[in-house]
Order: C-alpha cells, then structure tokens, then sequence
C-alpha cells in the first residue's frame, strides 16, 4: 500500500511540475535579455556542484524511477544507486535486463525521485552512456557492498553507464520550480 501511494504522489506531483523559474535581473541578466543556461554556458565547478546536488537529492529519496522507451512504449522502474566517480553521475543495472537493452538503443531516459516526505520532489533528464572502465566498475560495488552478491566487476554482465547533457528539475508544493544543469 505505501508503495501505491508513494506511486501516486510521484504521479500528482509530476502533473504540477510547471512551473518555470525566471532568473532575478543582474546587469548581465535583466528583464528584457534572460539568459538561457545551458551546459555550454556554465563552469565546470557549477556543474560538478549541480551534480553534487543531484545525486545527494537521490541518495535521500533511497529509490528513483527511471523511464526508458521501447519503440512507442514507456517503461518506468526503480532504481536504487547513483554514485559520482570520476566526475561523471553512474546508475547500474545488468546487462541481460530489459531496461539496459532499452537504454543501449535509445539513450535518452528520465528520472523521477520523491522525497520521503512526499512534497519535493526531482525529474532528471539527460542521455546515458554505457562505461565499460574496469576501475569504475569495481570502485560502484566498493561503494555498493550490498551488490557484489549479483555483480562482479569483469563478469561481461555488470553495465554501468554515466549521464550527460542533465538538466534536474526540482519541484515542490511550496516554491518554485528550479532547474540545474551539468
């Protein structure tokens, strides 16, 4: 039951996430000239901050949804690790799953994670790209003991694959949508 509710707040909260938040006006931002954010435009530390930011918003949510495509039909499941290695954002899954032959022919992908209290919540979008660095596998299960009973490192099974071209969106019932990107 509380996993059909959590379910269903992730659904209501994903209908009111519309929200746009404008920049406040500086002299190279005013009213009339908005500047777009864009990966291009923002520094390396902003983007190693906005993936700080990201990933620790999905370690506190413990699970994330992630939608896949296959052909015209959406799949969503949850997923429960992230970590930054190497400056890059990984999720894992194993390579004879469905989801990971679905995110190998279409690398576009969306998460959505809810905050346990139910009224923040995040929708991350961006490409996946499939890692197959040894030392980044390895140091994904060091940091996931919990895995190392269905995974090793080099057993051709294990696929670990980084984000890029992110854009977050987080939303509450109480403030303003804000987006981050890196």
């Amino acid at each position: 039951m509380k996993k059909i509710l959590i379910l269903c707040a992730t659904v209501m909260a994903l209908a009111s996430c519309n929200r746009t938040v404008t920049p406040p006006a500086t002299e190279e931002n005013d009213s009339t000239n908005t500047q777009v954010v864009t990966n291009d435009t923002i520094s390396a530390e902003m983007k190693a901050e906005n993936m700080q930011e990201v990933q620790a918003f999905l370690k506190e949510c413990n699970a994330f949804f992630i939608a896949t495509v296959d052909g015209d039909q959406p799949h969503v499941r949850p997923f429960g690790v992230s970590e930054i290695i190497d400056g890059r954002l990984y999720i894992m899954t194993g390579k004879v799953k469905d989801v990971y032959k679905q995110m190998a022919a279409n690398g576009k992908f969306e998460i959505c994670a809810l905050k346990p209290s139910g009224s923040e919540w995040m929708r991350l979008s961006g490409t996946l790209v499939t890692d197959e660095t040894l030392s980044v596998k390895e140091e994904f299960l060091n940091r996931n003991e919990s895995l190392k009973s269905m995974y090793k490192a080099d057993d051709d099974n294990m696929a670990v694959l980084y984000i890029t071209n992110a854009q977050a969106r987080f939303c509450s019932f109480a403030a303003p949508e804000r987006k981050v990107n890196f």
